[in-house]
């Protein structure tokens, strides 16, 4: 990675592994990818047995997410929108600033299917798919899932049983689109790195 290239760093990994946390630890901004989720009733959403699936990426808008990294990156600041997750749809946005900052980070469940465009666009800077155990990501994901309400506890509890059998699958995915498998220390350093020139600077 080159500490004077303006860019993005990709954060994916399985829902509930930590990626907000991490993608803190940096130092650098984080943009959520989880906000450009569709809004329920929007047509184009898949379903299965009349349910919405929110784990497929076509319940997300990568085009949306992709221009937005490409304004940050060419104005250091964007309107990104504010979505809530029990509502099931965008209910405000707000302007999201570098603050003078070359680098930052998006993260996401679906930051790996944004590698490729980023790449072919010059935005990218690297990209990860965050691992950790799965039993420890079943748990911090239904914690953190039942403290926000995001959904009824009965829903909350079937769909982690879900998750937890398909991250296997998860991981090799994102890492076929692009990501490279790294514990969080492994991301936080190397992503800190790119924040260090600048406190030095300042």
């Amino acid at each position: 990675m080159s500490t004077g290239f303006a860019g993005v760093i990709l954060l994916a990994g399985p829902s509930g592994s930590g990626k907000s946390y991490i993608a803190r630890r940096t130092g650098l901004p984080v943009l959520s990818l989880d906000d450009f989720y569709k809004d329920g009733d929007d047509p184009s959403i898949p379903r299965s047995a009349g349910l919405v699936d929110w784990d497929s990426p076509l319940a997300w808008d990568a085009g949306a997410a992709v221009d937005t990294i490409e304004r940050l990156v060419r104005d250091g600041e964007a309107e990104v929108p504010v979505y809530a997750i029990g509502a099931d749809r965008r209910v405000a946005t707000r302007t999201f600033s570098l603050a003078g900052s070359p680098v930052f980070v998006a993260e996401g469940i679906f930051a790996a299917e944004i590698v490729a465009e980023c790449r072919r666009r010059g935005l990218l800077i690297d990209a990860y798919a965050l691992r950790r155990p799965r039993g420890a990501t079943f748990l911090r994901r239904l914690i953190r899932d039942l403290v926000e309400r995001r959904k009824p506890p009965g829903v909350l509890i079937r769909r982690g049983l879900t998750l937890l059998r398909a991250e296997p699958v998860v991981l090799r995915r994102q890492t076929a689109l692009g990501c490279r498998p790294a514990r969080g220390g492994e991301v936080v350093r190397r992503a800190s790195a790119l924040a260090a020139p600048r406190v030095c600077a300042s």
